[in-house]
């Protein structure tokens, strides 16, 4: 195994797109990798485009690259690496062990040239379905198609290709990939060891809720493709149902969500928090909900689902979606068809029945969440092997060259 001892300098590089004070899933991911193998190794990195926000005081060091705003997708940046200089002769010094890509762009392209030239392992890991991003700003089918290809060229030279769930690999095929994919869970930072009722109890008080309403909660990117036009509507469909509604997160299409909201003449019952950067202000939003509903077909293995059943809440997801793969409709969540009706009904259906709702988001903690800690011992286990399985290709093609062998602890 990797450890403390085994690493002396190279450096562990975890490279993507987004990185925080920009939140999403992979944004998340990609900062608990960080974390976690900095504390158990000590030479962690993360390479990211440059953020005007961003204050980067963690423990593991930080290295950004040029970039400019994605216009109508703020807060994204698109990354330009190789204007950058200084950047890019400081990243072809460093000595890395492994890079690991979380994202075929920009950052993506600075591992696989890191690689390539050091003579590395790259792994590489498919988050995203990429071709609902383009297809919603390119409206000519061919050129998406050639991106797509060209992304999947992108993981076919990786030396391994990661997916967060197995159910994301219908996904990497139906893109054209054809090469083997390991499935590697994304843990959760939100972890208690705490009761529903006594979480429940707690984050209302402190959040200034009544402790007999009904509440939901909906958090990740305020975007069209995460089906937030529906939710709406199924809230709208509730009726004189009685409830209270968190949206949390950003994105391009928040202020016409906010519209739509108050033409519905559901402001009274809604609320916009925005994004929310402090875990345990986080924390308490899931543990004050009773549902957590979801009803994306564009995520792939959505982080914000196994949060939710961190804190004993559980979701409410569309049958046939990727996120479902998880889930086992009335064990640890539930399932609704692809109408708003449905989905209204369901939840009317599910908070009626309070008890068996709270065993289910109890069962979900058990069943869906594993904690960071324990993902990235199985993470370091694997970067072991497939650096064992290069050293013996090495030594076995080329005896003699020194400069093929990884060190071993």
């Amino acid at each position: 195994m990797l450890s403390q001892n085994s690493i002396v300098s190279p450096l562990l590089g975890i490279f993507n797109d987004s990185f925080p004070p920009v939140m999403d899933g992979v944004s998340v991911a990609t900062k608990n990798y960080a974390y976690w193998l900095q504390k158990k190794t000590g030479h962690a990195c993360v390479i990211t485009p440059r953020c005007p926000e961003s204050t980067d005081n963690e423990s593991y060091p930080i290295y950004r690259y040029s970039s400019f705003p994605i216009p109508f997708r703020k807060p994204y940046r698109y990354g330009i690496p190789y204007v950058d200089r200084g950047f890019i002769n400081r990243m072809y010094q460093l000595p890395f062990k492994l890079v690991h890509a979380h994202c075929p762009f920009s950052s993506g392209t600075v591992a696989m040239k890191i690689a390539q030239r050091q003579g590395i392992l790259i792994v590489a890991t498919f988050h995203s379905k990429y071709r609902s991003d383009f297809e919603r700003i390119i409206p000519n089918k061919f050129v998406v198609d050639l991106i797509i290809k060209n992304i999947m060229k992108f993981y076919e030279m990786a030396d391994e290709v990661w997916i967060p769930q197995a159910e994301v690999e219908e996904t990497i095929r139906e893109y054209g990939f054809k090469g083997h994919v390991e499935v590697v869970d994304n843990g959760s930072d939100l972890y208690v060891d705490e009761t529903k009722p006594v979480l429940r109890q707690q984050a209302r008080r402190d959040l200034g809720i009544s402790q007999d309403e009904n509440v939901f909660i909906f958090v990740g990117q305020h975007i069209w493709e995460k089906n937030t036009a529906f939710l709406i509507k199924t809230l709208e469909n509730l009726g004189d149902f009685p409830f209270k509604m968190f949206f949390i997160g950003t994105g391009y299409a928040a202020k016409e969500m906010k519209m739509m909201v108050n033409n519905r003449h559901l402001s009274d019952k809604v609320t916009f928090v925005g994004q929310v950067v402090d875990r345990q202000l986080l924390t308490q939003y899931y543990a004050a909900s009773d549902l957590f509903l979801f009803p994306s077909m564009y995520d792939n293995a959505p982080l914000v689902v196994r949060e939710a059943a961190a804190l004993q809440t559980p979701s409410l997801l569309l049958k046939n979606s990727t996120s479902s793969g998880i889930i086992r409709d009335g064990f640890n969540g539930y399932l609704s068809y692809d109408l708003p009706e449905y989905f209204a009904t369901s939840i009317k259906n599910i908070v009626r029945r309070k008890k068996r709702m709270q065993e289910v988001g109890y069962i979900a903690s058990r069943t869906i969440v594993r904690p960071w800690n324990d993902i990235i011992d199985e993470v370091i286990d694997r970067y072991s092997n497939i650096i064992s399985r290069k050293n013996h290709l090495c030594i076995k093609f080329n005896a003699n060259s020194i400069s093929c062998l990884f060190n071993h602890g």
